[in-house]
């Protein structure tokens, strides 16, 4: 199957996110004609390829997010035109699956490639897009890892360094009161507060990442008051802070609380901030695949969020712009670039990790 063909077939089978049975099935069955053994749990399949001291994971998400309005063609039914493949998960992430896939199948066929300096741990999950059921649910089945590639369109740069989120539900009290005696003492209106607590927010500024800048509290959802006459009691409002690394999460939640009227209450954590030191070999290894680009950091979140203290990269074809957009596509180009990157990637990395 041509690199082209293979990723056509993957845009054509559906994947949104928490419905990838079928096409976990269409890889599982790939991957065993060419002669792997496929472990499997729910929609998240992995297999090993190889054998030696150290032992890396690659990893990429099969599902994609629902389409979203504004397509020009059908999301569902993948069409090329001038060299580029348009179809709803094309760039985010089937790219980097079709490029891994490659990339294994040359190794399942050729397995003196590795020379017994590793095994592979290839490993496409489900529920990315939601935080599911995905690779943190298979992590203790993979066994020990030593590095980590994630699959994800970063136009084949290394992307070493990557925000986390921390999600916080803040809740205003007041004291409700008929609107005509707003000013007694015993009414406290609680939007006023948070909206004290807002601009706080807005003005809030936390130590810029050398690969991602600041991180800055957004508001994204506010709700109080019951009636256009009374004085609300209560307002909530959501924060989604998109955090580098180096912050901590408890610490930042503490923090806010100090400074803010409302309750601080943690909605969500677990998608810490990551980032791998040039000095691992995993970094060298993708930095030399890349013909020395630097590395770069990633606004967006992946599944790399947990893996944990395992060294790590994401990398993979395609442009994040165009994730999660009408008329995703990707270029049989960037495709083909991707399953040479890897390739170089995969035996850079035992080279790299066998110098020390």
């Amino acid at each position: 199957m041509t690199p082209a063909a293979l990723l056509e077939a993957l845009v054509a089978t559906p994947s949104v996110s928490g419905q990838e049975g079928r096409i976990a099935d269409q890889v599982a069955s790939w991957v065993e004609s060419w002669g792997a053994r496929v472990q499997r749990q729910g929609s998240n399949l992995w297999f090993t390829v190889g054998s030696g001291p150290r032992r890396l994971l690659v990893n990429s998400h099969l599902d994609t997010v629902p389409p979203c309005a504004g397509w020009t063609l059908e999301p569902q039914v993948p069409v090329w035109r001038e060299g580029k493949l348009y179809g709803l998960g094309s760039n985010d992430a089937k790219g980097c699956v079709a490029a891994m896939l490659l990339a294994a199948r040359g190794l399942i066929q050729n397995p003196q490639a590795l020379e017994g300096r590793g095994e592979l741990v290839f490993a496409f999950t489900a529920e990315e897009e939601t935080g599911g059921k995905g690779l943190g649910t298979v992590l203790p089945a993979l066994g020990a890892l030593d590095a980590a590639v994630v699959g994800e369109p970063t136009g084949l740069k290394p992307c070493t360094a990557q925000r986390g989120m921390l999600l916080l539900r803040c809740v205003a009290h007041g004291r409700s009161a008929h609107v005509a005696h707003a000013l007694a003492a015993e009414a406290q209106n609680a939007i006023h507060l948070a909206a004290q607590d807002i601009s706080t927010l807005a003005e809030l500024r936390f130590p810029a990442h050398p690969l991602l800048g600041e991180a800055r509290a957004q508001v994204t959802q506010i709700q109080g008051g019951l009636a256009r006459n009374q004085v609300p009691d209560r307002c909530e409002f959501f924060v989604d802070l998109r955090t580098t690394p180096g912050m901590d999460h408890e610490a930042v939640a503490r923090q806010l609380s100090g400074v803010l009227h409302s309750e601080v209450i943690v909605h969500s954590a677990r998608y810490l901030p990551k980032s791998t030191a040039s000095s691992e070999p995993i970094v060298r290894a993708a930095v030399a695949a890349s013909e020395g680009t630097a590395p770069v950091g990633s606004s967006t979140a992946s599944d790399w969020a947990f893996l944990g203290n395992v060294p790590a990269v994401k990398v993979g074809p395609g442009d994040t712009l165009r994730s999660h957009k009408p008329d995703e596509y990707l270029a049989l180009g960037e495709l083909e670039a991707g399953v040479a990157f890897y390739q170089r990637l995969i035996r850079g990395y035992f080279e790299e990790a066998a110098r020390g």
